[in-house]
């Protein structure tokens, strides 16, 4: 469609710009042309002249090849075909995954995407978690320890990374490694890598928990309150973040009258009721 620009450098006439080529009306110069197609390199028959994409799907982490093999897909076929198309498919799999060291990146990777699926947690986090696990391997930590303790610390350092408060309990939940695996890898990799991880601050807890519980907004500013009473006469340490914040969200809610029981606030922060009631006695007498 031909639109109406700006005024002709030669006799300042209108210029319509129509097609790749802007010419004047009057004079019939043409200011300026434009030979590149910016088009899409495929015709997709939705939006051709307003689709930006150019190529296939964007590298990503998540892939021991970044995303760049391609596969043999399956389709309906019979007999001798069928029997070449599976041959092919063993070969070029094989080809794909040429060693040990892809191998394991491979199921590696594999389990930390599902882990961060179970969890429910975003695509930058399994992409960085991803990333953690390359490093372990490429400092050659993996040698004699579980591949499924490497994928399940790889998460859990990344959510302390990015601040998502997800406890060892409940990676160890939904992932194949058990606590005692995540824990000698997180060890592992903590030492060797230098992760830039501290403390946890139960603060991190208190928004999801008091949704699971229930729990308004009044309750839970109540609850910061007496973490950072807590935090200032030095309760936290040393004591399961988790409980100090399920702690904290009970003593509001018993403050504020809300329907919030032991056992539930238990179960919520994946804690004993005594570990809760231990850290809630200790916050009252304070």
């Amino acid at each position: 469609m031909a639109t109406s620009t700006t005024a002709c450098p030669e006799c300042d006439g209108r210029v319509r710009a129509d097609g790749d080529e802007a010419v004047c009306r009057e004079c019939g110069l043409v200011v300026s042309e434009d030979r590149i197609d910016r088009g899409p390199e495929w015709r997709s028959f939705a939006d051709d002249d307003h689709d930006p994409r150019r190529t296939g799907a964007p590298l990503t982490r998540s892939r021991h090849d970044r995303g760049l093999s391609t596969e043999i897909g399956h389709t309906r076929v019979k007999g001798r075909k069928r029997r070449q198309w599976a041959r092919m498919r063993r070969q070029h799999t094989r080809a794909r995954i040429a060693s040990k060291r892809d191998r394991n990146k491979v199921y590696g990777f594999t389990e930390i995407r599902r882990i961060v699926s179970s969890a429910g947690l975003p695509d930058s986090l399994r992409d960085q978690a991803c990333s953690l696990f390359e490093s372990a391997q490429d400092a050659d930590l993996l040698r004699g320890r579980s591949l499924e303790g490497f994928a399940a610390a790889a998460v859990y350092v990344a959510c302390r990374v990015a601040g998502v408060s997800r406890s060892r309990g409940e990676l160890v939940a939904d992932a194949k490694a058990d606590a005692d695996e995540l824990r000698a890898a997180f060890d592992a990799m903590n030492r060797e890598l230098g992760l830039p991880v501290g403390p946890i601050d139960p603060i991190e807890y208190l928004p999801r928990f008091a949704t699971e519980l229930g729990l308004g907004a009044a309750v839970e500013r109540a609850a910061r309150e007496y973490l950072s009473a807590a935090r200032a006469d030095g309760l936290t340490n040393g004591r399961n973040p988790c409980g100090v914040a399920a702690a904290c969200l009970y003593a509001a809610a018993r403050d504020a009258g809300a329907d919030c029981t032991q056992a539930a606030a238990a179960e919520v922060a994946d804690v004993t009721p005594v570990t809760l009631r231990s850290s809630y006695v200790e916050l009252r007498e304070e």
